[in-house]
């Protein structure tokens, strides 16, 4: 088959959050507005000024993996283990046969971001380099003490491109394996990285994810710091309310999204069942702030797709829920489809921002919306931010009417991306 007339369909998806451990229940929870977000119970807040977040309550990755493979999970941190845990789950979801899989067209390309380190692995380190002025340390000491205190194999467990490295191992993932680490948008650009690998006959199936954990005394008060965070205490459930005129600002979260994305010829012939199509991709830089960038992003993946703006349901957004970005989203949004007021929608009220891992997850509920053929509204949304030239989705939600979904992703330094999904009709 041409390279050029490949297509890549899903055929599998693994979504951990807040609130969902399958997309099933992702979609779920989206459709209730039920919230994820609540008071951080993994380390003590009372120093910090950031008390909310879309955590995830008894996660552990054992339950996820063969025993055989769960020494490995000592070398991991909460992220790469999110991206273990959803990869597997993935793969059962996809039903494929690993014995029967070429595994050298056995791909694996994940999205990911800054991976913080746990306190406890530096304090001492720390310890030993700290001068007796408060706050401070001596880089001197650090170098001649400080390194040699620090576990030898501690840099492992943080490399961001450790996620798709650590699933390639476990699987014997012998295909194209690529990390992108473009922070919230690297999630939607690893599908599209899939996507020109696939069309270039260089692989037949693919694990795509992002994931992220943002839950992290060092993140929390690095992201304060430059984030205009919500810090809300009460009815934390609507900290996070993208569009709306009171909204209050983004809230971390953790999470990670895993899809089976497989050439469709593959896919048929092994008899799989397919969830949507991964029609087209588009990506830009916003120079100027201005949603210019978003806009191009779309109107190539549009065009790459071959779907007009007219035959999009809607658009599965971002939605930080901050000020100004949610302002720059609306006005690409605004400028991709013209005249066209296409229905938007949102999912992070329910998981929080979840970072690299934000882009797939938030994709695998769009799949699910095409499948299901009904739209969820944007939970918690009371009233459109006149700044916001949006068709935002409220109330209850709605049937899906036509075949196309955009999602779009990207981040505050401007980097934009938007994935189009099709309905698949068999």
């Amino acid at each position: 088959m041409a390279p050029s007339k490949r297509r890549a369909v899903i055929t599998g998806a693994g979504a951990i959050s807040a609130v969902s451990d399958t997309p099933g229940d992702l979609w779920q929870a989206w459709r209730d507005g039920r919230s994820g977000i609540k008071p951080i119970s993994l380390f003590d807040t009372s120093g910090l000024p950031v008390k909310i977040a879309g955590e995830i309550t008894d996660f552990d990755a054992k339950n996820y993996i063969d025993k055989k493979d769960r020494k490995q999970l000592r070398m991991m941190a909460r992220t790469i283990q999110l991206a273990v845990a959803c990869s597997q789950k993935t793969l059962e979801h996809s039903k494929i046969d690993k014995a029967k899989l070429d595994k050298t067209r056995f791909g694996v390309i994940f999205g990911a971001s800054l991976i913080a380190s746990e306190l406890p692995e530096l304090a001492d380190a720390a310890h030993k380099s700290a001068t007796r002025v408060r706050g401070q340390m001596n880089l001197g000491t650090w170098g001649r003490e400080g390194i040699a205190v620090i576990q030898p194999l501690w840099m492992l467990r943080y490399l961001p491109n450790m996620l798709a490295c650590q699933v390639s191992i476990l699987h014997d993932a012998q295909g194209p394996n690529n990390s992108i680490t473009q922070d919230d948008v690297a999630g939607l650009l690893a599908v599209g990285e899939t996507l020109r690998i696939m069309r270039r006959n260089h692989g037949d199936f693919f694990l795509v994810g992002g994931g992220d954990s943002r839950i992290n005394p060092l993140s929390l008060s690095r992201q304060s710091l430059f984030l205009p965070l919500a810090r809300r205490s009460e009815d934390v459930h609507l900290a996070c309310r993208p569009f709306d005129v009171s909204r209050e600002g983004l809230v971390l979260g953790e999470g990670c999204g895993v899809l089976a994305i497989e050439d469709l010829g593959h896919a048929q012939a092994r008899g799989a069942s397919i969830i949507a199509e991964v029609a087209g991709f588009g990506s830009a830089f916003d120079r100027r702030r201005d949603g210019d960038g978003m806009a191009r992003a779309i109107t190539t993946a549009l065009a790459q797709s071959g779907a007009p703006a007219s035959e999009v349901d809607h658009v599965n957004a971002c939605g930080y829920g901050t000020p100004c970005e949610d302002i720059l989203e609306s006005h690409g949004i605004q400028l991709a489809f013209g005249d066209f007021k296409v229905p938007v929608t949102t999912l992070k009220a329910c998981t929080g921002h979840t970072g690299a891992g934000s882009g797939t997850l938030e994709l695998i509920a769009a799949a699910e919306c095409l499948a299901r053929g009904e739209v969820p509204a944007a939970p918690h949304h009371r009233q459109t931010d006149p700044k916001c030239p949006v068709n935002v989705i409220t109330g209850s939600p709605r049937k899906l009417q036509k075949p196309y979904v955009v999602k779009t992703g990207f981040t505050r330094e401007g980097q934009c991306a938007a994935v189009v999904l099709r309905r698949w009709d068999g």
